[in-house]
């Protein structure tokens, strides 16, 4: 029995009469979902967990007023959305600038596997459904003011009507309307230019063998092997670390400076995030373990590296990779 056939079996009382653990059971089959909603908001895999969190306490806090005019998950989404406004009112008021945004983290695709699956006889909602989680539109999601970004993600991304939305954030349609044009406007403005050439789907051949490439050259130092790999335009970041490098010249110098060809006794990991190709990286300690490094996730265009995006050792446990690794 679906949730919402339980709420009508329920009568007058509705979700006021349903215990906590019922409750908390109702809640629990949405929570990936509100989880990927809540990282689009905000860009932070661990943002969004706390939110979650918090749009579950306020549901259950506020159940007597749910009265069964939406569905029971647009109902948690309407909470999800307003607590990220929350958030994003409390500790980041300003939306990210410059094309960079410091407090993005990957999310991993073993955990978007748990997603119910977009129909495949609808290639659009297939597309929609990975485009908008991959990195760059992350980033350029993250530059639009809350309130835009949130009618943008309702309204482009889970394709609800623009009343819904306007009863939401207690705005008029036309308002709604006019905040979903400016925000597709600023998306067209920090989303890649090659947008539409994509690798999308599964990796191809192509890209496999391009990303097997990397990871060799990376691991042996190789800086003219990674540099051939490249697009002219690459674009590379390492948040939190704050610093935007564009163009291979830059990219490129940057390491070199960073002191990369010194960077000996390096084993590689094959993973994914966030349904692009990702690298992680271990490093060779005296004791002849190898420890985490960091992870590239790579975005591949047109048969070269568009971007790269390093993250941190600390976000190796959340992609389900190896605390060490032994001796080859």
């Amino acid at each position: 029995m679906s949730v919402d056939a339980l709420l009508e079996g329920l009568g007058v009382g509705g979700l006021g009469e349903v215990d906590e653990p019922a409750f908390s059971g109702m809640a629990e089959r949405h929570r990936r979902e509100l989880h990927v909603h809540c990282y689009r908001m905000l860009g932070s895999f661990e943002d969004a967990e706390d939110t979650v969190q918090e749009t579950f306490l306020r549901a259950w806090r506020r159940r007597e007023t749910y009265e069964g005019r939406s569905t029971f998950r647009a109902w948690l989404y309407r909470i999800a959305t307003n607590a990220c406004l929350d958030l994003l009112d409390k500790s980041r008021p300003e939306p990210a600038t410059g094309g960079e945004v410091l407090w993005l983290q990957p999310y991993p695709d073993q955990l978007l596997d748990e997603l119910p699956a977009a129909d495949a006889d609808e290639p659009e909602s297939v597309a929609m459904a990975r485009e908008t989680i991959e990195l760059a539109y992350l980033v350029a999601v993250q530059h639009l003011a809350p309130r835009p970004r949130a009618v943008l993600i309702l309204r482009d991304v889970l394709g609800w009507p623009a009343k819904d939305v306007a009863d939401l954030l207690g705005d008029s349609v036309n308002s709604v309307n006019s905040a979903l044009q400016r925000a597709r406007a600023g998306m067209r403005e920090h989303l890649p230019a090659e947008r539409q050439d994509w690798t999308g789907g599964d990796e191809d051949a192509g890209t496999r063998d391009l990303v097997r490439r990397y990871t060799e050259a990376s691991v042996a130092t190789d800086v003219d092997t990674i540099t051939a790999l490249l697009r002219d335009d690459v674009r590379c970041s390492m948040p939190p670390t704050p610093g935007l490098y564009v163009g291979r010249d830059a990219v490129v110098h940057d390491w070199i400076e960073s002191g990369f060809e010194d960077m000996k006794h390096l084993r590689a990991v094959l993973t994914s995030a966030n349904r692009q190709p990702a690298v992680a990286f271990y490093m060779r300690q005296e004791e002849g373990t190898y420890l985490p490094l960091t992870i590239d996730v790579l975005r591949v265009t047109g048969g070269a590296i568009a971007e790269i995006i390093t993250f941190h050792a600390d976000q190796f446990p959340r992609l389900g990779l190896p605390e060490t690794l032994g001796m080859p």
